[in-house]
């Protein structure tokens, strides 16, 4: 990783010790569930970025094949394809840090080269075996997600998200991939029921106990229209208020798309209970 690269990478990682941090969504994909084609175009998307940084996010979330249930897996070559160009017109560009949101080592390798600084893998390590050692080769930053292949109604998700981690957990550590660089993601609307997504969010301090800094996504997530009436907490109102039970939790890292909502909520979420300690 070139020596700019790794000084983005610790100064985002170094925000997580500070003060809640904002992940803004950029999906590049014409089949993404909320924002699917909107910025797949070249132009649309370098547009997008530059509003996530204009609004304060922390650091861009790059996606190039969508990972809602029932998506159309795209090759390596597609995704990048997607993803190459506007990580190069980007990097130089804006002075947030850039993650790719991908399961496959091979466009995790080509991005990092790029420029990007964080893998963001929503399979934790489990899927692409090379992935852990393209990840501590470059010296990049991961998000461990936790997924699974199916959903399970009698699971007891706090447990399975435990056993999950851990094993991902000893392929980092295998890899090399220094814990410093490692943020753990519950995975919420992955493989799980309504139930288990509110009850994740709700349990999220049982997974402090690692040390690591913890990511939520719950960006207009299915399952906040599920909490009450007439679907409108799927919405940005939903999703805040989500969000927040999840600051309360000790989640760290904030992966949304509506970047200045989220910024000016966590902002003041964070300088009360600055002042309550």
């Amino acid at each position: 990783m070139q020596a700019n690269a790794a000084r983005k990478r610790d100064q985002f990682l170094h925000t997580l010790t500070l003060r809640p941090a904002v992940m803004g969504i950029l999906n590049v994909t014409p089949d993404s569930f909320s924002d699917g084609g909107r910025f797949n175009e070249f132009a649309a998307a370098l547009a997008q970025a530059r509003r996530l940084a204009a609004e304060g996010c922390d650091i861009i979330d790059i996606g190039g094949e969508s990972t809602r249930p029932g998506a159309t897996p795209v090759s390596a070559a597609d995704e990048l394809a997607r993803i190459e160009p506007v990580v190069a017109a980007l990097v130089d560009e804006l002075a947030v840090p850039l993650s790719i949101d991908t399961s496959k080592a091979r466009v995790a390798k080509r991005a990092i080269e790029r420029g990007a600084v964080l893998v963001n893998d929503v399979w934790g390590l489990q899927q692409d075996p090379a992935m852990a050692d393209t990840i501590a080769a470059a010296q990049a930053a991961v998000v461990i997600m936790h997924n699974r292949a199916a959903t399970y109604e009698t699971l007891d998700i706090i447990s399975d998200i435990r056993g999950f981690f851990d094993r991902s957990l000893k392929i980092a550590e295998a890899a090399g991939i220094p814990r410093a660089h490692i943020i753990l993601d519950p995975g919420i609307g992955f493989a799980k029921t309504s139930r288990q997504n509110c009850e994740a969010v709700a349990r999220l301090s049982e997974l402090t106990d690692w040390g690591l800094p913890l990511l939520v996504g719950t960006s207009r997530k299915g399952f906040l229209g599920s909490l009450g009436t007439k679907g409108a907490e799927r919405t940005l109102i939903g999703t805040l208020a989500a969000n927040l039970a999840a600051a309360a939790g000790g989640a760290s890292v904030f992966r949304v798309h509506d970047v200045a909502e989220h910024v000016t909520a966590l902002s003041v979420f964070h300088t009360i209970r600055a002042a309550r300690q």
